[in-house]
């Protein structure tokens, strides 16, 4: 087991991205959002798409979108302020033509400003370049697909049996965006329904987290140094807990970080925790 983990009392999960690695769903979601969109531009529009997976494009996990203005926000992940912006090619944007408009720290409110937390944002985000309006029907029906026959999720090796064993002697905690049907669903999918000792849904990272860590830690009577969060997100999940006095587990699959700190581990998947 990972020393960090071993020296602590309570440990808060990110889910997706984080405890599973598949992205089937989120190529549904896209596909299905994709018939909205003219067909002269359903390739462009899947060829974005597919780059930003791939990593090949300027919307990435951890940053922001700007709906409206269709600006692309790099985000300082210590303090939420803009550092710089791009358009849709990618292009940067001179500081004086947008330094006014936006407030230090930036305000998610994940209709206008999108923080792009996890692999549901970027067909979302790839529609409203696109022009798509709504949204929400394509996901509603992401969600019925998702509890078909066709839909199966691959559980990480070893990582329901590292939970249970880590459970014996801390508290684990999950805290998601995702809304609680859907993670009742993908904790089952993933046998790991009853794995956790407390669950929290629709957590609004990276504008709620500070206050979710703070209550979870006052709810369990922990120290923050005894306090460990794992997630893919550096803004969602582990900026705000260096910032708290927690040790942060970041999981990229390059090992690269954008800050460097004592508290801070960076590892390629959340089953390196669990090796001997």
């Amino acid at each position: 087991m990972n020393p960090v983990l071993k020296s602590s009392r309570l440990v808060i999960f990110d889910l997706d991205g984080t405890l599973y690695e598949g992205t089937d769903h989120f190529d549904y979601y896209a596909n299905h959002l994709k018939q909205n969109v003219p067909q002269s531009q359903q390739l462009d529009f899947w060829r974005d798409y597919t780059a930003m997976k791939d990593g090949h494009h300027p919307v990435q996990i951890g940053k922001g979108y700007d709906v409206k203005r269709d600006f692309i926000l790099t985000i300082d992940p210590m303090t939420i302020s803009v550092q710089s912006v791009q358009t849709w090619d990618g292009s940067y944007v001179p500081a004086e033509e947008w330094e006014t408009l936006y407030s230090d720290p930036v305000s998610f409110d994940f209709e206008t400003i999108i923080a792009v937390g996890d692999g549901w944002w970027y067909p979302f985000v790839t529609a409203k370049h696109y022009g798509v309006e709504d949204c929400y029907a394509s996901y509603v029906a992401t969600k019925e697909y998702m509890v078909t026959d066709e839909f199966e999720l691959t559980p990480l090796p070893g990582l329901r049996e590292g939970l249970i064993e880590l459970k014996a002697t801390k508290e684990i905690v999950l805290v998601t965006n995702s809304d609680r049907e859907d993670v009742q669903r993908l904790l089952h999918e993933l046998h790991l329904h009853d794995v956790f000792n407390h669950i929290i849904t629709s957590a609004k990272k990276p504008t709620r987290t500070t206050d979710i860590f703070k209550e979870v830690v006052h709810q369990y009577e922990v120290d923050m140094s005894q306090v460990v969060s794992v997630g893919d997100n550096f803004m969602n999940e582990i900026a705000q807990a260096l910032t708290l006095g927690m040790q942060g587990i970041y999981i990229h699959p390059h090992r690269a970080s954008e800050v460097a700190h004592d508290h801070l581990t960076v590892i390629r998947s959340v089953v390196e925790l669990f090796k001997n």
